[in-house]
């Protein structure tokens, strides 16, 4: 990959943007897609997107939701310490002690959080499950004032984790679910740019999926497309104790997964496949019987006849602050749904 799409992958994963607070990742998208879109626009909900072509008739949609999971600050207590509540789904036990920023309208402030030692612990309490309601925000301030001063009721906050560099092909960071599928989904419009498909493309990048995917029920309306390419993560099973029994063979560097189950469109599937085949790309399967967890799904029961598909990217530790993807995976995906949406044309027929 070259340097260029690394710096704008690094940005994205940098800027804090849990459900619901996305602005800082969405601008530094729409930053990007304005050296190359016909036209970068945004809506009421947070979502940003980038046109390829006239913004009218049948239309295809590559999106991948720009939020990540994240606290809230609830309360401020007369020591200066604030408590704080869960953005998205955590596992309680990854949040012990880690490092934090605070993304006030002061700017960004630091912090670690905070739970009584181990050494003060009665014995039977180190046997419990740490609970978020066990756990305080430390900005270093002497009192509710104090703090009051840096922070408020209701800021957002991230994991302090900085993207690194594993080897020349795996990075590790907090929020690559799913900063990566909206990087892909930009860099699949680029692809799309030197030679255009036959109806106009929109890549997304879609807020608050990991509280309610509102953004990609808002988005299926006002856009209202013919198709809709939903870009996630998805479990790697290359590590001890995964789940090949649900999840299949998933490897990192093992190419981009497709989906096929109830919420993804039979034709859809069967034409990434083919585009994925044509282009000597792997494409491991992972079948869903009832839902897929993600944005495809907001996408179906919107309403708005979108055949839905998704590609997914292996992913290890979701939901950490070291999740662990390949850029061979990034880019493998990137090709396969450029090449399926040239495909794509006026007439094409996506009713099973």
């Amino acid at each position: 990959m070259e340097q260029a799409r690394k710096d704008f992958l690094r940005n994205l994963l940098r800027a804090p943007g849990p459900s619901g607070f996305e602005q800082a990742p969405a601008r530094v998208w729409r930053d990007e897609a304005s050296t190359f879109a016909d036209l970068v626009d945004r809506d009421v909900l947070g979502n940003s997107y980038a046109w390829l072509g006239e913004p009218e008739g049948p239309s295809v949609v590559i999106e991948g939701h720009i939020d990540e999971i994240g606290f809230i600050i609830t309360y401020v207590d007369d020591e200066g310490f604030s408590w704080f509540d869960k953005i998205g789904g955590w596992d309680d036990q990854v949040v012990v002690g880690q490092r934090v920023v605070i993304a006030s309208e002061h700017g960004p402030v630091r912090g670690v959080i905070g739970k009584k030692a181990a050494h003060l612990l009665k014995p039977a309490d180190r046997q419990k499950v740490t609970e978020i309601s066990d756990l305080w925000i430390d900005i270093g301030a002497a009192n509710k004032a104090e703090a009051l001063e840096r922070i408020q009721i209701g800021d957002p906050v991230v994991l302090d984790v900085e993207p690194l560099e594993m080897t020349d092909d795996l990075w590790v960071s907090r929020s690559i679910d799913n900063r990566v599928g909206a990087f892909v989904a930009l860099e699949a419009l680029r692809l799309l740019t030197d030679d255009r498909p036959a109806v106009p493309v929109v890549a997304v990048a879609a807020t608050q999926e990991e509280i309610n995917m509102s953004g990609a029920l808002h988005l299926s309306f006002r856009v209202k497309p013919m198709v809709g390419i939903a870009i996630d993560v998805t479990h790697a099973t290359d590590y001890p104790g995964s789940g090949k029994k649900t999840d299949n063979d998933v490897k990192l560097g093992g190419g981009p997964v497709l989906t096929r189950g109830s919420s993804i469109n039979p034709r859809v599937f069967t034409g990434l496949r083919e585009a994925a085949e044509a282009l000597g790309i792997t494409t491991p399967i992972q079948a869903a019987g009832r839902a897929s967890g993600t944005d495809a799904d907001a996408m179906l029961r919107s309403g708005a006849g979108v055949a839905p598909g998704l590609v997914s990217i292996p992913n290890r530790y979701m939901h950490s602050p070291n999740e662990v993807i390949s850029l061979s995976d990034l880019a493998d995906a990137a090709k396969l749904i450029a090449t399926f949406v040239k495909t794509i044309t006026p007439d094409s027929d996506f009713r099973p």
